[in-house]
């Protein structure tokens, strides 16, 4: 029912709990003002906006939760067995979880499945509200044939990345976490694509 032109409006709850208040990744909403599901899109795939996030699991779930809930039976369906939701943003709870594998085996189903929103994860930067922030996935722009997917940190995970990328019609999916830094996430995500790429035997995910 939805499309990239519809607008949703950002309640006092993304807006405190997603926004720069928080100490979170934000996209820098304003409260009670509406944003285009395109731009909440590039807002939680470019920019890591728990705000961004919040905004679409209330409109579509009625609550962050139910829609937790909703993206739990939904990964169940896709075979992502490990999946359990307990929020919309991957705030650290004990309850939400996912396997490295399964991330990947999702990585595979948006390229497959959803081509024409999957070339929003090899966006660089994107702008809003006059704000620019840039991708955090160290690979783009710096690794020939990066497109995607999604960087990630914890306490409990450290720094990780889902990374996806394609060169002579070959692509690869590299899935990792427990990295100490920024710093130390970029070299191991080269390190693996550059591996992944090259190496003859790659296992095939399942």
């Amino acid at each position: 029912e939805l499309t990239m032109e519809t607008t949703l409006p950002v309640s006092e709850e993304a807006w405190r709990r997603g926004g720069a208040a928080s100490g979170s990744s934000t996209m820098f909403l304003e409260v009670n003002s509406r944003a285009s599901v395109a731009d909440l899109l590039r807002g939680i795939i470019v920019q890591s906006g728990n705000d961004a996030c919040i905004v679409v699991a209330e409109a579509l779930g009625g609550s962050e939760q139910n829609f937790a809930m909703m993206m739990t039976e939904r990964a169940q369906e896709l075979g992502l067995e490990s999946a359990n939701f307990a929020n919309s943003t991957g705030w650290p709870d004990p309850e939400h979880r996912i396997s490295a594998i399964d991330l990947a085996r999702l990585t595979r189903h948006i390229i497959a499945e959803h081509p024409q929103y999957f070339s929003l994860y090899g966006e660089e930067e994107f702008t809003y509200n006059g704000i620019r922030q840039f991708n955090r996935n160290p690979l783009l722009g710096l690794f020939v044939g990066a497109d995607g997917m999604k960087t990630g940190r914890t306490d409990d995970a450290g720094y990780g990345l889902t990374a996806t990328a394609e060169r002579d019609g070959v692509r690869r999916i590299v899935v990792f976490n427990g990295m100490d830094s920024e710093r130390d996430r970029a070299s191991e995500a080269e390190r693996l694509m550059r591996a992944a790429l090259t190496e003859l035997r790659v296992d095939t995910i399942v």
